[in-house]
């Protein structure tokens, strides 16, 4: 599901960094999940909806740049680095696996505050998936944001606006589950009151147009009891 804008994890190995930085994000409104290891990190990214991570390079088991690349395997979820590394190359590719930006330590709080402000203003409107141009089961089915192109078989399928949202949210989020009322609110908008179940139509017809059998789907998955959750590889 989406995540929640005010949950942050703060992700590094000496106490005292995580509970300034902790201190510092709960007095501006977050919610601070707090790790001191590679590992941590990962259980709480699985378990919780983190809407950026603070992330230091130099953990004891697993490096930053593994719990990077970890993420970006799923989602676009902002990044900042947080590094005692001054190289010019560690952080190129830091920002090569994904990260979305930096800061070198020490940093004062004030540059932490307007560098995570920034990053999530960035992401919130966000709706790009991991990739613009994306194949699933060998050209089977086909999207591509950047040329607004959707084809299936090879054949390009229209699909509306409030389709291609629904499909952009679910693939930007692979795995994740959405609940009917996340859906109308990424597809329909906050000012829609109607029944929530009027997003089954939109997935019904979805199906429709990019299933090989829309009652057995592999790429629009149904959770029952909960909502929906995008199934290509």
């Amino acid at each position: 599901m989406p995540a929640n804008p005010k949950n942050i994890l703060a992700v590094d190995d000496e106490p005292k960094i995580l509970d300034v930085v902790a201190a510092f994000m709960k007095s501006r409104g977050f919610n601070v999940f707090s790790a001191e290891n590679g590992r941590q990190a990962l259980d709480i990214l699985d378990r919780e909806n983190i809407a950026l991570v603070l992330l230091d390079l130099m953990l004891p088991d697993i490096s930053g740049e593994e719990i990077c690349r970890a993420i970006r395997k799923k989602s676009r979820l902002p990044v900042i680095m947080l590094t005692a590394k001054v190289e010019e190359e560690n952080l190129i590719e830091g920002l090569r696996l994904g990260a979305d930006d930096y800061i070198r330590k020490p940093f004062s709080l004030k540059e932490l505050g307007a560098r995570v402000d920034a990053a999530l203003r960035r992401a919130s409107d966000d709706l790009v998936p991991l990739a613009l141009r994306n194949s699933f089961r060998n050209g089977d089915l086909t999207v591509d944001f950047e040329k607004d192109m959707i084809k299936k078989k090879g054949q390009r399928v229209s699909l509306t606006p409030s389709e291609m949202k629904v499909l952009a949210a679910l693939m930007k989020y692979p795995g994740k589950v959405f609940t009917r009322t996340e859906l109308i609110e990424i597809a329909l908008g906050d000012e829609f009151d109607g029944y929530e179940r009027a997003i089954d139509t939109h997935v019904k017809n979805l199906r429709q147009k990019i299933e090989n059998d829309s009652k057995n789907p592999e790429y629009v998955l149904t959770v029952h009891g909960i909502g929906y959750r995008f199934g290509g590889e």
